[in-house]
């Protein structure tokens, strides 16, 4: 008997990243980032209850000493001590510097994994998600390390720079959000090549769809073949009918489905190996247009052809609550929403006269061809291959304008310097009137929709694109509206726009403006020029007050019944969604009744809260609660105990995010 050897197997060669960005230096200060915006948001959510520390010295200025103490597993007492202003809306401003952690009595790095670890008997993850919560920490860690290593520009600088560039800059994710730079599945590698804070050119990877198991949706007056044309060179689009017929294949029986390069790698090659190898996905190859990621991570600006559109696709990660897929049943119906909304606001003589704007989803594809569309319940696979093309905003910009996310006005530069301040203080205008402007091309065209139409946008920073004229926002454009806008009444809709229709009160529209904006963008903007002593809060707030009355007083006879100045609204807490379930924060299909709320919160622009200059009135006591204990303060306006009830508001949580 004889016995054959076994050839030798192939090398690969291979050279690990270096991930030189993992450093005990850059790690310290993320750390230090990320504990104190954990401490400030739990507080928010009312997880917590930091007391004055009376073994502090007071100090000239409004920031005051706290302290949080807590009885960590294995009978270790933890306190963290660190110096704060309190503002409205039950907002922390953390002085950073002033952060120190004891452990047992004696000095402690801070380390925000511990500290989760320390608050878990309060935060209640649930054990089985408590792991990947942790992971998600651990990579919003390495991202912020990575930003501190590779260095960025000034925010002086950013008033110059361009629309690609500042999405690159934007060293935070979500403003409230604790961990939101998850990106579970991305190597170190790969965040290397495919993170919006790399700043790489990427290529997309192109897919021949079977037409007979995928759709192609397009918006009025777009063709799927002028779409082709619009997006693809004629010789791309030689090269990839001549790819089918080299294999046999008849081109008019596919259409064109751009993937990410790691979702093809990952997921196609793999868990749709099946669909690629009987040719209903065939590879294509690389994209000849260069791309560059943004900050919503699975959306791609062209960067050599900046008429073309923007491309979003669906990508395979964990990233702040969700898997970040596109499902193709919704895709169906997208481009025909963005149509009904932009034709509503393009028709409105007050949205246009705030100057904003809406950047269609001009059109989207979806593939459904796969087993996992036949399983009996909805799954996570089944939003793994679809993608939708944006209008962008160049070609929509006059004569010496220019467009940054909306993002920017939250972003501090490495020395700490704000983004927002060095444009105000640019644009040489008073203060309040440059804030007068900005909310004029947003918030008054929200509390617009909201009056006028019931209609309802997720507006944070990332779904906002500001115009701006000499550091001066001048316009707004509205994206992400396929799957982020509801219509909250039952006022006539057509059939395939039905889907966003969400039947909600008065009381519970008034949240759209009051979570989304007051809370999720306000707040944090509050406390930027705040703190930087370019107005007080009295001025600030005053000035939201004013933009709302002005808008009531210029349309008196609008039917809503929505009251944005009253006292108080429900305490929308997002962190506490991600912390009960960090897989899926919110039923998509029933967004609002997976909310979580804390009681209310004060309204810092309710009828007589805003006096001068002085600070609003109702803004809360700190301290409340048990004092030292680190436990929850009650709801400061006699309805504690509703603590952790689901229940309905105008609008959820789920918008992307870095």
């Amino acid at each position: 008997m004889t016995s054959t050897a076994l050839a030798p197997a192939p090398t690969v060669a291979r050279s690990p990243h270096p991930a030189e960005h993992l450093t005990p230096e850059h790690l310290e200060a993320a750390q230090r980032h990320l504990v104190a915006k954990a401490l400030a948001e739990f507080a928010h959510e009312r997880l917590l209850a930091p007391s004055l520390d009376r073994s502090l010295p007071a100090r000239q200025g409004q920031e005051r000493p706290y302290v949080v103490t807590l009885d960590a597993p294995g009978g270790v007492r933890a306190v963290y001590r660190f110096r704060a202003r309190r503002l409205a809306l039950e907002h922390w401003a953390v002085d950073r510097a002033t952060l120190t952690r004891e452990r047992d009595g004696r000095p402690a790095p801070l380390d925000v994994l511990d500290l989760v670890l320390e608050l878990q008997p309060l935060l209640r993850i649930p054990d089985d998600l408590l792991a990947l919560y942790l992971e998600e920490l651990s990579s919003t860690l390495a991202s912020a390390a990575y930003r501190r290593a590779r260095g960025g520009p000034s925010s002086a600088e950013l008033l110059h720079a361009g629309l690609a560039d500042v999405e690159q800059a934007m060293t935070e994710g979500h403003p409230s959000f604790v961990a939101n730079n998850g990106r579970i599945g991305y190597g170190v590698g790969e965040h290397d090549a495919y993170a919006p804070e790399a700043g790489r050119s990427v290529r997309l990877v192109w897919l021949a769809a079977r037409r007979a198991v995928s759709h192609v949706a397009t918006g009025a007056g777009l063709t799927e073949d002028a779409l082709y044309r619009h997006e693809l060179d004629p010789a791309t689009r030689d090269r990839f009918a001549a790819r089918l017929r080299d294999l046999g294949l008849d081109p008019a029986d596919y259409r064109y489905l751009p993937v990410h390069p790691w979702q093809w790698e990952h997921r196609v090659a793999v868990t749709f190996a099946p669909d690629v190898a009987r040719r209903d996905l065939v590879l294509l190859g690389e994209s000849d247009d260069t791309y560059r990621a943004q900050q919503s991570v699975r959306t791609f600006l062209n960067a050599d052809r900046p008429d073309r559109h923007y491309v979003k696709t669906a990508v395979a990660i964990q990233n702040m609550g969700f898997l970040r897929g596109l499902s193709p049943a919704y895709m169906r119906a997208t481009p025909a929403i963005n149509d009904w909304v932009a034709d509503l606001v393009d028709t409105d003589p007050e949205l246009a006269a705030c100057g904003v704007r809406v950047l269609r989803e001009r059109a989207s594809i979806g593939y459904t061809g796969d087993v996992y569309h036949r399983t009996p319940r909805p799954n996570a696979h089944r939003k793994m291959l679809a993608a939708l093309w944006r209008e962008q905003p160049h070609t929509l910009l006059a004569p010496g304008q220019r467009a940054t996310t909306m993002a920017a006005l939250l972003h501090r530069d490495a020395a700490g310097d704000a983004f927002a301040t060095a444009a105000v203080r640019a644009s040489g205008l008073d203060p309040a009137d440059w804030l007068r402007a900005y909310l004029r091309v947003y918030l008054r065209p929200l509390v617009h929709c909201l009056r006028a139409h019931d209609l309802a946008f997720m507006p944070h920073g990332e779904n906002v694109i500001l115009v701006w004229a000499d550091h001066v926002p001048v316009g707004a454009f509205l994206k992400d509206i396929g799957e982020e806008v509801a219509v909250l009444s039952d006022r006539p809709l057509p059939p395939e726009v039905e889907r966003i229709r969400a039947v909600v009160d008065d009381d519970e529209k008034a949240l759209a403006v009051f979570t989304d904006v007051f809370d999720g963008v306000l707040r944090h903007l509050a406390a930027v020029l705040v703190t930087d002593g370019v107005l007080t809060e009295g001025v600030f707030w005053g000035v939201v007050a004013e933009t709302i009355d002005a808008h009531a007083a210029d349309h008196p006879d609008l039917p809503s019944g929505v009251d944005l100045r009253a006292a108080r609204f429900a305490h929308s807490c997002l962190n506490r969604l991600q912390l009960r379930n960090t897989l899926q924060m919110v039923d998509l299909a029933d967004q609002s009744s997976s909310l979580i709320y804390a009681g209310t919160l004060a309204n810092p622009v309710a009828r007589g809260a805003v006096a001068g200059g002085g600070s609003p009135v109702g803004v809360a006591p700190a301290g409340v609660g048990r004092p030292g204990d680190g436990r929850p303060g009650d709801d400061r306006a006699g309805d504690a105990g509703t603590g952790d009830r689901a229940g309905r508001a105008a609008r959820g949580a789920t918008g992307e995010t870095a």
